[in-house]
C-alpha cells in the first residue's frame, strides 16, 4: 500500500512542479527511491518524467556539497545504465556509441554517460589520459554541477552494466563516505589477488584506465597497502581483464 501512495505523491509531486516550478522537489531522494524501484521491478516512468522536467535551479540548490553531487549523480548514472540496457540490449554492441550517446534527460538538458561519469562525477576530467587531463570544452550545465574534487572510490560504485562493474546500491549523501568505502573494500578484496612467489598482485583494470584519480602507481599501491591486499609497495601490479558481458539486475545492499 505505501508503494502505491509514494506512486501517487509522486505522480501529483510531477504534474504540480510541471505548472509550478515553485514547488520543491526532493531530487537526492527520488534518485535513491528510483534505484529501489528498479531493483523490485516496479515502474520507474514518474522518476523519469520527474527528473527530466526537473527545476535546474532547485536541483542545484540540493547539490550543494560534492558529497550531494556523487550520491544523486551516481544513483542516476546506475538508474539508466539499469533502465536503458533492460529496454533494448543491443545497444551494448556498440559500447563506445552507448556510452558517449546523449539519451538521459535531467532539467531538460539530455546526458551522456559519459557526460556525467567524466564530466560531473569526475570533475570534468577527459575520458581518456587516464585522469591526468581535464576536458577543454565544458559547458555550463557540467560547470554547475561537477565536483569540485575528484573522489577515486566512485569507480567502485558506478555500474555499467558489465559482470566486472561492482553491483549497484542505494547511495545517501549522508552516509556516502561509509557507503563507499564499504564498496570499494568489496570490490578491491573480489578483484584483487596476489602471487608471493613472483611478488605480483594481478589487480583491476580500473586503476590503469583511470590510474590519475588514484593518485598515480604510488597511489594505487597505497590504497592497496591499506587494504592489506598487498604485503608492501616493491610488489609489481599487472592489470586482469576487464569482463565486458552484459550483467544487469546486480544489486547490493550497504
Amino acid at each position: 500500500m505505501k508503494k502505491y501512495i509514494a506512486l501517487v505523491l509522486l505522480n501529483f509531486s510531477f504534474v504540480f512542479n510541471l505548472f509550478s516550478q515553485s514547488v520543491p522537489i526532493n531530487y537526492l531522494s527520488i534518485s535513491e527511491d528510483m534505484i529501489q524501484a528498479i531493483q523490485q521491478k516496479e515502474d520507474v516512468s514518474m522518476f523519469i518524467k520527474t527528473l527530466s522536467y526537473a527545476n535546474e535551479s532547485q536541483l542545484n540548490a540540493q547539490l550543494g556539497t560534492d558529497h550531494q553531487k556523487i550520491a544523486f549523480w551516481v544513483n542516476i548514472y546506475n538508474a539508466y545504465i539499469q533502465i536503458i540496457l533492460s529496454k533494448d540490449p543491443s545497444q551494448y554492441n556498440d559500447r563506445s556509441t552507448f556510452f558517449k550517446g546523449k539519451q538521459i534527460n535531467i532539467a531538460g538538458k539530455l546526458l551522456s554517460f559519459a557526460d556525467i561519469e567524466h564530466g560531473i562525477i569526475r570533475g570534468s576530467q577527459h575520458e581518456f589520459f587516464l585522469g591526468y587531463l581535464k576536458r577543454w570544452f565544458v559547458d555550463d550545465f557540467e560547470k554547475k554541477f561537477r565536483v569540485n574534487q575528484r573522489n577515486w572510490r566512485i569507480h567502485f560504485a558506478l555500474n555499467c552494466g558489465a559482470i566486472s562493474c561492482p553491483p549497484v546500491a542505494v547511495y545517501n549523501w549522508e552516509r556516502l563516505d561509509q557507503q563507499l568505502n564499504l564498496s570499494s573494500e568489496n570490490y578491491l578484496r573480489k578483484h584483487t589477488s596476489y602471487d608471493e612467489k613472483v611478488q605480483t598482485a594481478y589487480v583491476t583494470a580500473l586503476f590503469s584506465w583511470f590510474r590519475g584519480d588514484f593518485g598515480g602507481l604510488e597511489g594505487i599501491k597505497q590504497i592497496l597497502l591499506d587494504d592489506q591486499l598487498i604485503p608492501n609497495k616493491s610488489v609489481k601490479l599487472k592489470s586482469t581483464t576487464y569482463d565486458w558481458t552484459l550483467d544487469l539486475g546486480k544489486f547490493i545492499s550497504l
